[in-house]
Formats: structure tokens, C-alpha cells, sequence
């Protein structure tokens, strides 16, 4: 028996080893190279679109996810920088330079934008023959040499910085201070009229002119299409607001459960699945029906911010089938952490708190934990926190007769699998230099054998790993090995069997324990992490909570 299933072992192991780009991805030399398309949603939720339980209306992320495949695990880094320089280049965030948040704390990993080692996607798709295009957020480097145009994209619509006000381009009062908001069109800033746009559909219109004026260069496209909505602050047109009145004043008892149900239905997770232990709120039925209605209406609005992204997704998708380009691209959808809580404090965004209702662009109002925790459902925790609640985002794969529709997966992906993925069907040569510096090897593997069901998740070699203002990870096969930084503690978790992490393992489990603090420290050493202490700025960037209290952002 032992024979018979080392044997099995051996097979799949070659099976995924051995594992070449299929026929349909491999283009041949009279066929096109594929399109793709990567959407990013910036501080959503888990569970917070319908294809993974959510109550808002999303039915053009919906039926990519019906038309095409889901993990169940894909992972980010927890918080907006740190994710995208992962994301677009392939590296972990202190390997590119952003260990921290995109301000210099006077270390290479640390410096707050990407280095030269690091390719964007944008430099090496580009040398692959690929028009490079995107629209919306950028944050990772605020100097103009360290701009899009200047780092691999063609074109570039949108914000350098982690957000903005989504009526006007005002500075964003932030811990007592106005935060800068650059917006840029190819190196130009831009001054336009207050409350003459609205954000989300600006950043979904410039992709649609971009994907028009692209189509007359006969070049496959790379768009990376990073929307900030539902980030803070709440706002959202009054017809999209209007169609969520009432629906959240159940509240987020019950609609947290409802939630988790769904995902059992749609097999997101487990039936014995675990939800995560509540979180220190009030009792929805404890508050007063003037609390009740606030609170609601606060809900009301993020959920009309996401309902008007998908809006956008659904143009882009109509564009691609009047360019005629739908059969021949590939579309991910993922979050770039989850839900950002916090506590109700005035301090934390300064005083000019709300000049205008929830939802107007004088609202400066979020969701907080309250909230959030009903979007990261089933999860424990939040944005900046390296439980599921603050790394677990939504993926989803589409590519019409090239993924099998209505698939859902484990995958346990993450950032630094998606630049080798799209090298991977481009075809696209990583080089071992770029305009005279060495560059850095991918650490991440392409997901490919998983999105054409060779396998159902990523084989890789070593675990992987998370740091950020001290919160630090590790997981590996089953295991998660997790400490927060006011408690300095590891804690262990049997993902497996508890997703929610309601059961701390490490006192059961020292030999695991010791095993993966190890590894995480040499991860730590190779990859330019330090202790958090000795680079800590005086007013720390993160979600507010009660013990570790930033600017908010």
C-alpha cells in the first residue's frame, strides 16, 4: 500500500513538475498573443461581491466567476503599498522596497518606492511586444522618476498616492494634516473641476479610451485596471445609494451569518466551517433606531461604491466584445487587502470630520470594524493585520474556453504569483538584467497549472511569508503561524480545519512553532525585513485601533 501511494505521489509530482504551457496559452506563430486584463478593488472584503457571499449587487464579477474560476485562498499583503509592490513586481514588498508604506524610513527595503532591481509588469510585458495601460491607483512612489510612464506603462490615468476624494482632487484631511492627492494623465497633472466627475467612473472610462485608441496598434494589451473604490472616505453617486435604502438594517449580526451561509451554498468554504469569534462591537440590537439608521447608512454607501466598480467592469467587458477581443483575454479580479477597521474616533482623520452627509464629498466617514467585519466574513480581523481578515482576498480567473466555467479551487495563491502567471502567457522572457542593473529573481510561481485544472492549487517549494509594522506570518501546507505586533506572540492555526483562527495551536504544537519561526527568519534576513522597532516612524501609517493609533490611512 505504501508503494501504491508513493507511486500516486510521484506521478502528480511529476504531473505539475513537469507541467508546460498548453497549446491554448502557447500561441502558435500564426496565432495572437493573449490579452489581459488585471482588476484590483482597493480595502474590500472577502466576502463582500455575490460569488462569495455577499449581498451587494455585482452581477459582471458574478458571471466572470460563473464563466470562470475561484480560489478559495488567494493572498495579498494587508495593506494598499506593500500589496501593489508585490503585485506589480512579482517580489515581496521589502525585496522591491516597500516594506513599510511608500515614505523613506532609511532603508533599501524601507525606502517607500520601487527600486531598479524590481521589473513592474509594465517593463517586461512592454518588451514582450505588449501595450501597457493603467488606470487608477498607483502608490508605490511618489518622485516622477518613479512614476507609471517612467516604469513600463504606455498609458496612465489616476492617482499616485493611496487615494483621494472621489469628487474633486482636494487634499484628503488626514491625522490633522491635508494629504496630498497628484492626479495624472502621462505625466501631466490634472486640476479638474470640484464635483464635475466621480472617481471610480473616470478610472473605468480612461481604460475604456485606452483599450479604443490601443486597438489600432495591432499589439496584444496589458491593462491593470486599479480602482480605489471602496476605499475611504464613503462617497457614491445618489442613484446607487438609492438602490441599497433598508438593505443593511438587519444588521451586522445578522447579515455577517447570512453571509456565511451563502458561502457554505456556494462552497466558498467548508459546511463545518468555523466562523470567526465577534469582535469587541455592540450588539446591533443594543443600538438605538437613530444609531441603527447612521450606522446602516454607512453601509448603504460602501455598497453602492462597489455596485458602481462592478458598473465599470461590466463597460469593460462590453468593449472587449465590440473590439472583438473577449475570446482572447484573460481577466483577474482580486482585492488588495481586506476591509479596513478601526474605531469610531475623530482623531484618527482630524476634526474636519463631515462637512456634508455620508456619502458627499464633504463625508469623510468609513465603515470601521462594525462593518468591516461582516465583509471579511468568515474572518478574524482586518486591513494592516495578518489574519485571514486582513490578507484574504476574492480571485477570480476568466478566460473564455480556456478555464472551465463554474470552477471553484483552494489555489492558495498570492501577489507574487501573478507577474510570473502573465509572463508565463505572454510568453514574456524575465530578464536577468534591465538597463544595465541586475534584477531580482521571482520568488512567486506562475498560477497556470491551476487556472487550466492541472492541479488545484500552487505547488511551491517554501512557504510563504508576510511582514508589515511588525504583524508577521507564515504559512505553510495546513499550518499558519501568525503574531500581531502589541502582542508579540506567535499564535499557530490549523487552516484546514479552522480558517476562522478561533483555535491557537502553538502551545500543542512548539516543534511547528519552532520550525516556522525559523524559517520565517531567514526569509526575514535574505529579504531585507527588521525589526519593526528600529525603523518605527513617530506617527506609524495604518488602520486605527485602540492600541496603535496613525493617521488612518
Amino acid at each position: 500500500m505504501k508503494n501504491r501511494i508513493s507511486w500516486m505521489a510521484s506521478v502528480i509530482l511529476f504531473a505539475v513538475s513537469s507541467y508546460t504551457l498548453p497549446d491554448a496559452y502557447a500561441q502558435k506563430s500564426k496565432g495572437q498573443k493573449p490579452n489581459i486584463i488585471l482588476i484590483m478593488a482597493d480595502d474590500m472584503g472577502y466576502s463582500d461581491i455575490g460569488s462569495y457571499g455577499g449581498e451587494i449587487n455585482t452581477p459582471n464579477l458574478d458571471r466572470l466567476a460563473t464563466e470562470g474560476l475561484r480560489f478559495k485562498e488567494f493572498y495579498n499583503n494587508s495593506i494598499c503599498a506593500p500589496t501593489r509592490a508585490s503585485l506589480i513586481t512579482g517580489q515581496y514588498p521589502h525585496r522591491a522596497g516597500l516594506g513599510y508604506f511608500d515614505v523613506d524610513l532609511g532603508l533599501p527595503a524601507y525606502q517607500g518606492f520601487l527600486n531598479k532591481q524590481s521589473l513592474t509588469f509594465g517593463e517586461v510585458l512592454r518588451g514582450a511586444g505588449y501595450s501597457t495601460l493603467l488606470s487608477g491607483k498607483w502608490h508605490v512612489g511618489k518622485d516622477s522618476l518613479s512614476w507609471p510612464n517612467q516604469r513600463g506603462f504606455d498609458q496612465f490615468y489616476g492617482v499616485l498616492g493611496g487615494g483621494a476624494n472621489y469628487f474633486n482632487d482636494y487634499p484628503m484631511p488626514l491625522g490633522g494634516r491635508d494629504y496630498p492627492v497628484v492626479l495624472l494623465e502621462n505625466n501631466k497633472k490634472l486640476k479638474p473641476k470640484p464635483d464635475s466627475y466621480y472617481f471610480t467612473d473616470e478610472i473605468t472610462n480612461h481604460a475604456v479610451n485606452f483599450l479604443d485608441e490601443q486597438d489600432k496598434s495591432g499589439k496584444p494589451f496589458f491593462l491593470y485596471l486599479a480602482y480605489t473604490a471602496p476605499h475611504w472616505p464613503l462617497h457614491a453617486l445618489p442613484e446607487d445609494i438609492a438602490k441599497y435604502k433598508g438593505k443593511f438594517d438587519q444588521g451586522w449580526d445578522e447579515l455577517r451569518k447570512q453571509r456565511h451561509a451563502r458561502q457554505i451554498q456556494l462552497g466558498i468554504v467548508p459546511a463545518d466551517s468555523k466562523i470567526a469569534q465577534r469582535d469587541d462591537i455592540p450588539a446591533w440590537e443594543n443600538l438605538t433606531y437613530d444609531e441603527q439608521k447612521l450606522w446602516a447608512s454607512r453601509m448603504e454607501v460602501y455598497a453602492a461604491m462597489i455596485d458602481r466598480m462592478d458598473q465599470g467592469i461590466g463597460k469593460i467587458l462590453s468593449t472587449l466584445k465590440a473590439l472583438k477581443k473577449d475570446d482572447n483575454t484573460l481577466i483577474i479580479f482580486i482585492s488588495d487587502n481586506g476591509a479596513e477597521g478601526g474605531t469610531y474616533t475623530l482623531g484618527a482623520r482630524g476634526k474636519r470630520y463631515n462637512s456634508g452627509p455620508v456619502g458627499t464629498s464633504g463625508s469623510f466617514d468609513y465603515v470601521y470594524k462594525n462593518w468591516a467585519q461582516v465583509s471579511n466574513t468568515p474572518f478574524r480581523s482586518y486591513k494592516n493585520n495578518m489574519h485571514e481578515g486582513g490578507i484574504s482576498s476574492p480571485f477570480i480567473a476568466w478566460y473564455p474556453k480556456k478555464i472551465k466555467g463554474n470552477t471553484i479551487v483552494k489555489g492558495t495563491g498570492h501577489l507574487i504569483d501573478l507577474a510570473p502567471t502573465f509572463y508565463d502567457i505572454a510568453q514574456a522572457k524575465y530578464p536577468s538584467s534591465f538597463q544595465g542593473t541586475t534584477t531580482h529573481n521571482l520568488v512567486g510561481k506562475s498560477l497556470l497549472p491551476v487556472l487550466t485544472g492541472v492541479t488545484t492549487e500552487v505547488n511551491r517549494s517554501e512557504p510563504i511569508f508576510w511582514e508589515r509594522a511588525g504583524n508577521r506570518a507564515v504559512r505553510k501546507g495546513k499550518w499558519k503561524l501568525v503574531s500581531d505586533y502589541e502582542k508579540n506572540k506567535w499564535e499557530l492555526y490549523d487552516l484546514e480545519k479552522d480558517r476562522g483562527e478561533t483555535t491557537d495551536l502553538a502551545d500543542q504544537n512548539p516543534q511547528v512553532v519552532r520550525e516556522l519561526s525559523f524559517d520565517y527568519q531567514q526569509w526575514a534576513v535574505r529579504t531585507g525585513v527588521v525589526d519593526y522597532e528600529t525603523i518605527k516612524p513617530k506617527d506609524a501609517i495604518g488602520p486605527v485601533n485602540e492600541k496603535k493609533k496613525g493617521d488612518g490611512k
